[in-house]
């Protein structure tokens, strides 16, 4: 009785030490990528961090990433981790934002698929102390296909319209059931998407400012009717839109 014991508790602890194992093998074929690598000051201290821009393969030798996220070795010993959203591509720049003076972490991530969607971040840890700094809104916009194979955008945010003749799109909205001799077959509205590009410029001066870019969508997601252009200062601790440029594309 006591040899058949023994062999149980023996069999037991075979078992959990093969689990144990597993878990520590699965642990080391995890790849993590380092995407990039800046050494800056961006605390204030007059020392330079470690930047690395991470990510892990969602499966070994896939372009996609099922995680990313940034890692910074602080002067003060620390490391100090962000994680960014899931995605096809990611960058980071050091810019000033905020214009306090000290360089801010700007992360995008690109998505994938074939709305092209861009996820932004802004951080801060100046004086080691870890901020989340707001991100300018996408622009709101009334828009609207209307008879005569055209569309109509108006921003919200600075109340101008914009006119669009779609006429070089006949054949392809008729074959649709969009029209019916020149005329809606139902209202139909546009589609605004958010930011699919936003990135640091240099404003007037010395300060940076952001450029974002917005795409604006027919019936499908490739049917693209005009690109909405706006830029962004941050001032007073909120985002000022201080222009607008709207531009027709071209039908494919």
């Amino acid at each position: 009785m006591k040899k058949e014991m023994l062999l149980v508790i023996t069999s037991f602890f075979l078992m959990s030490l093969t689990a144990i194992t597993g878990v520590y093998a699965i642990e080391e074929t995890t790849k993590v990528v380092t995407l990039s690598k800046e050494e800056a000051d961006i605390t204030g201290d007059g020392k330079e961090e470690d930047i690395l821009l991470k990510g892990i393969p969602y499966q070994k030798e896939d372009s996609y990433l099922e995680k990313i996220y940034i890692e910074i070795s602080a002067s003060d010993g620390n490391t100090y981790t962000f994680p960014l959203e899931n995605g096809a591509k990611a960058s980071v720049q050091l810019v000033d934002l905020n214009h306090d003076g000290m360089k801010d972490l700007f992360a995008s991530v690109l998505t994938g698929g074939s709305e092209g969607i861009v996820h932004n971040y802004t951080y801060s840890i100046k004086d080691f102390v870890h901020t989340n700094l707001p991100l300018p809104e996408p622009l709101e916009m009334d828009s609207h296909f209307l008879n005569g194979y055209k569309a109509e955008i108006k921003l919200v945010n600075t109340g101008k319209s914009y006119l669009f003749d779609l006429k070089d799109r006949k054949k392809y909205y008729k074959k649709l059931g969009l029209y019916y001799h020149g005329n809606l077959n139902e209202p139909t509205e546009l589609t605004v998407n958010p930011f699919s590009s936003l990135q640091p410029i240099q404003l007037a001066g010395k300060n940076m400012g952001l450029l974002g870019v917005q795409r604006v969508t027919g019936i499908a997601n490739a049917d693209v009717i005009a690109s909405v252009v706006s830029t962004w200062s941050f001032e007073k601790g909120d985002w000022k839109l201080i222009r607008t440029d709207v531009k027709k594309e071209l039908n494919k």
